[in-house]
């Protein structure tokens, strides 16, 4: 059992814990949604994703996040998981990354859509 991600407490007041599947997802958001910059010791862990909500809409900036994204997630997880396609959308103040992926551990291919908006 891993740590669940965000950080919390079971039932009996223990630190959660999560499958590791889930935990795989949970590293996936955490490079998805982490500002680089954000974390002290690591200036460029995350993607930059939420950028994207301020930046002008174009298809060229969607390529450009959807490539950027995956070449955050292969630095950060590259030991965890074999990234197989990006898919950003846009809608507003909101933002959908879908991630096809596999674990590296199990061979499993996953598909995990993820929401954010900006702050």
């Amino acid at each position: 059992m891993q740590v669940d991600f965000p950080y919390g407490v079971d039932a009996l007041g223990r630190t959660a814990a999560t499958t590791s599947d889930d935990h795989v997802r949970d590293l996936i958001e955490q490079v998805l949604f982490t500002v680089p910059g954000e974390r002290v010791n690591r200036p460029t862990f995350g993607s930059g994703l939420l950028t994207l909500v301020f930046a002008p809409a174009s298809d060229a900036l969607v390529s450009a996040t959807e490539m950027t994204v995956q070449a955050s997630l292969q630095e950060w997880l590259g030991d965890v998981i074999d990234v197989r396609a990006v898919d950003v959308v846009r809608q507003e103040s909101t933002i959908e990354v879908t991630v096809g992926y596999v674990v590296r551990a199990t061979q499993r291919s996953v598909v995990a859509t993820f929401s954010g908006a900006a702050a």
